[in-house]
Parts: structure tokens; C-alpha cells; sequence
């Protein structure tokens, strides 16, 4: 890449083993002052209390730290989850919401300070390249891309364990251990290391915030969860602010084992990967906004939400959310999610969640119509009529047919 003059490049910096060893990386090829920006999604406390030590360890010129969990809650995961995005079936996104997030506000930060240039940490190999960069092209297109992992010689994580103790720069990373993880208050992800072979089966190590479901409590317990248009606002009958609420549910369920899933995904890029995720809210969630749709979406805006939840899902998975089809699709699901009024009762035990109580005002069900007992609502034989003209098509079929038998 030709940077003509010496300036700022803004890298989203996270702390962890790449990029501290960008930081150095970055001052030593570009002769850039590097700008580190952290975005809170609700990580580690510890990390961030530490995080800018980190950077300034690293040789970073500055370090910015700014609060991003109610917008990346209320703007990203809520829109995410008003369309039932779940990426092949049971990955519910964590990393890929928040990446949007992160890139915007780092281009925020990089026009107000006059930098040349916007950094992230993603490999070659992985889909937040993709991401990061499809929200830079789309936000500031003006802006220089440094994606150090296609540039430099580093093979491994192993060579940047080395880089950095060679500068004495501190780092946690060790051989031994060598996880790719993403932590914000949705999700934490754990990848590498044992789980890059998948037959070898994931070890304590790979669990960060869920307990193991044979160590969970011997009694269930019970959680009510309050819904108003599709976002929680009440935990056990105590109203709470939306992060407040997402914290609540990840202790909860993170106590009982609740939100693990181990899987081999299709990357973007064509291979496939293998993580272990954690979403022990999010999962509760989840159930909870399914048992409301189960009362109040009549058939076929059920099937609607179905088809634009898939589509949502490779959306947000592939880094499109500043394109015209992502607003179209958010815009679409919000009309159902409005709908998505009420309360739900969840039981809690041993790794797993279960739905046992739910209602809303806005519920389609009726019992007085479903009852098998006596009822003076529905006339039976009215169903005859309705099968006839359902199987008429059926009926005229055999007819034409009716030699070949």
C-alpha cells in the first residue's frame, strides 16, 4: 500500500495477541501513529481495565475507549433478532452483529481525527475482513485499508508470540493455549487451538462463561422474562434497561450450563470453521420472542418471518448490514416484531431451557375455539366444505389419473 504522508491510522484494537503485535507492526512498516480504538460491547471489565496499558505498551500514540453496549443491544441484536436470524440453523451472530458496530464508530473516530487510514485485526483466512471492510467501502470509502494479516511474513500465532517478546512487550498469549476469541455482552467465542481438529472434543478451556452442565445446580429454576414489541424490559417481574436485562439472563443461564453449541460453519471465504460459542441470554431470549410468535403470527406471518430470518441471517453473516436489502429486511420484521407483546416462564436445568409457561394480549389462540370439551363457536361440519375445495386439485389429479393405478 503507497501512504504517502506520515499520519494516524485508527486500528480497532482489542488487546488481545494481534493487535498488540499490530501496533509495533503498523509504527515499524508505515511509520504511522497508531490510534487504538476499543469498543465496549460489554467484554471482560478486566480487560478493559487493563486495555489501555495494553495498548500504550504496544507504542500506540493514543487509546479510546468508548461505551457502545445500549446501541450495539437496542440497534444491532434486537433488529437481528425481530427477523429469527440464525446463520445454518443455530449460530445466533454474536461476532457478526457486532462487527458493523465496530467498524462505524472506528470511522467516526478516524474522520474526526483526520487519520488517512482504518486498521483491523482479521486474518486472511476469516469472514471480519469481509465485514470490516464491506463497512469501511460503505461508510468512508476514502479512508486507506491496513489489513496487516495479508501483508506481513508472520505464518502463525506462534510467530507473534515471538515478535512481541523479542520488543518486551507483554502478552497473555502462550503456546500452550492459543485461542481465537471474541467476548462482548452478547456471545464469546472460542476457536484454534484443540478445536481446529474435529474430532477432538472441547476441553474446560474452551468454555468461558457457561458452567458444565453435569456441574449446573441439581434444582431447576424458574425465570420470567416480560416482552414489549420483541425486547425484554422485565427479568423476574424487576424492569430493567435492556443491557441491565441481557446481563441478568447471561448470569442466569450461564449458572445452568445454557447457550453452548459447538459447530463446524461455512466461512464466507469458502472453508469451513469450527467454534465453540457461548449465548446463555441470548439463547433465553430467543425461546422467549419463538413462544410469543407461537400465540400471535397467524400462519402466514409465520412463514414471511421464516423466509427473511434465513435471509437476514446470511446478511448479517456476509457484512452487509449498511446495504439497502438489510434496512429493507429490518424494516419488514419490525411490523411482526411489534406484535411480540408478553410473558414467558422458563425452566432452566442441566444445559437446557424450556419454555413452560407464555401469554399475551395480542395472542391468536383461543381456547374456546380449540377446546376438545363442548364449545358454541365452531360447527364441525363447516370443515367439509373447506376439504373440498382444499383437495379439489388433489381430487381432479386422480381423476386424470385413475387408469394408471
Amino acid at each position: 500500500m503507497n501512504i504517502k504522508d506520515s499520519s494516524k491510522v485508527v486500528l480497532a484494537y482489542s488487546g488481545g495477541l494481534d493487535t498488540s503485535v499490530i501496533i509495533p507492526w503498523i509504527k515499524e512498516n508505515y511509520s504511522l501513529d497508531v490510534i487504538a480504538f476499543v469498543a465496549d460491547l460489554g467484554q471482560s471489565k478486566d480487560d478493559l481495565n487493563s486495555i489501555s496499558d495494553k495498548a500504550f505498551q504496544s507504542g500506540a500514540s493514543d487509546c479510546f475507549i468508548i461505551d457502545l453496549k445500549k446501541k450495539f443491544v437496542e440497534e444491532y441484536i434486537f433488529p437481528v433478532l425481530s427477523t429469527g436470524a440464525l446463520y445454518e440453523g443455530s449460530y445466533l451472530l454474536g461476532t457478526a452483529m457486532a462487527r458493523p458496530l465496530i467498524a462505524k464508530e472506528q470511522v467516526k473516530l478516524a474522520l474526526s481525527l483526520k487519520a488517512i487510514a482504518v486498521c483491523h485485526g482479521a486474518t486472511g483466512k476469516g469472514n471480519d475482513q469481509v465485514r470490516f471492510e464491506t463497512a469501511y467501502a460503505s461508510l468512508a470509502p476514502q479512508l486507506q485499508v491496513i489489513a496487516p494479516w495479508r501483508e506481513w511474513n508472520f505464518s502463525s500465532r506462534e510467530d507473534l508470540i515471538e515478535y512481541l517478546k523479542v520488543r518486551n512487550i507483554p502478552s497473555t498469549a502462550t503456546v500452550d493455549k492459543i485461542y481465537s476469541r471474541d467476548e462482548n455482552i452478547w456471545h464469546i467465542s472460542t476457536e484454534g487451538g484443540i478445536l481446529e481438529e474435529p474430532w477432538n472434543a472441547p476441553n474446560k478451556d474452551c468454555w468461558i462463561w457457561t458452567t458444565d452442565p453435569v456441574d449446573a445446580p441439581n434444582i431447576p429454576e424458574f425465570v420470567s422474562i416480560q416482552l414489549d414489541k420483541g425486547c425484554p424490559v422485565a427479568v423476574n417481574d424487576q424492569f430493567l434497561d435492556s443491557v441491565q436485562c441481557l446481563s441478568v439472563l447471561n448470569s442466569l443461564a450461564s449458572k445452568h450450563g445454557i447457550g453452548r453449541i459447538d459447530i463446524v460453519e461455512n466461512r464466507l471465504i469458502g472453508m469451513k470453521s469450527r467454534g465453540c460459542y457461548e449465548t446463555p441470554g441470548g439463547t433465553l431470549l430467543v425461546q422467549s420472542i419463538r413462544a410469543i410468535e407461537q400465540l400471535v403470527l397467524d400462519r402466514d406471518s409465520f412463514k414471511w418471518r421464516e423466509k427473511i430470518g434465513l435471509e437476514m441471517s446470511s446478511i448479517v453473516y456476509n457484512g452487509l448490514w449498511f446495504s439497502p436489502v438489510c434496512e429493507s429486511i429490518k424494516a419488514s420484521a419490525r411490523v411482526l416484531f411489534n406484535l411480540i407483546t408478553g410473558k414467558v416462564v422458563l425452566k432452566l436445568y442441566k444445559g437446557h431451557s424450556i419454555v413452560v409457561q407464555k401469554k399475551s394480549k395480542n395472542s391468536l389462540y383461543s381456547q374456546e375455539f380449540a377446546t376438545f370439551g363442548c364449545d358454541d363457536v365452531y360447527d364441525q361440519n363447516d370443515s367439509k366444505g373447506f376439504i373440498n375445495l382444499f383437495s379439489l386439485s388433489s381430487k381432479i389429479r386422480a381423476m386424470k389419473n385413475c387408469n394408471k393405478i
